[in-house]
């Protein structure tokens, strides 16, 4: 017997937020962080954050709980990320990153839950650059330059 895998929607007004943040003209590092409402089976916005580092990031995110950070850099508990990168040959870029944070031990309805949600956030947003995590600890500025030389 296997338990339907729930995709939630994502909620119009993050959408929105989320093609704002795309497109914002600060070049500061910053954060939206997503999470899913049980009860109306939507993705909705849970935190957002200004200057913050991806290891002041990974306080923020609860240990045991799912999220999407979008770290712009992004990332996902849900979360996104806007995180100035410097290139080798000195230039700067500002790339948008979803980090999917699906800690160990937290519950399998949650899990299932949030990853069936995952490529539907993926899609309505347009993220390309989709990072996961099992432990909060490792989210590092080191971790997150590794995984963003693939793309450069």
């Amino acid at each position: 017997q296997s338990e339907s895998l729930v995709v939630c929607d994502v909620a119009e007004d993050l959408v929105e937020k989320l093609r704002k943040f795309r497109f914002r003209k600060g070049t500061n590092n910053a954060a939206i962080i997503m999470k899913i409402d049980k009860d109306k089976q939507l993705v909705v916005l849970d935190e957002e954050h200004e200057g913050i580092s991806p290891d002041e990031l990974k306080d923020e995110l609860p240990e045991r709980q799912p999220r999407y950070p979008s770290y712009a850099a992004a990332i996902w508990t849900y979360s996104w990320k806007l995180y100035k990168y410097q290139h080798e040959d000195g230039r700067v870029s500002y790339p948008l990153c979803f980090i999917f944070s699906s800690p160990v031990g937290c519950k399998p309805e949650q899990q299932m839950m949030y990853a069936g949600s995952k490529n539907k956030l993926v899609q309505t947003a347009e993220l390309t650059k989709v990072f996961e995590i099992r432990n909060t600890e490792d989210l590092t500025e080191e971790w997150l330059r590794e995984k963003l030389g693939f793309f450069h």
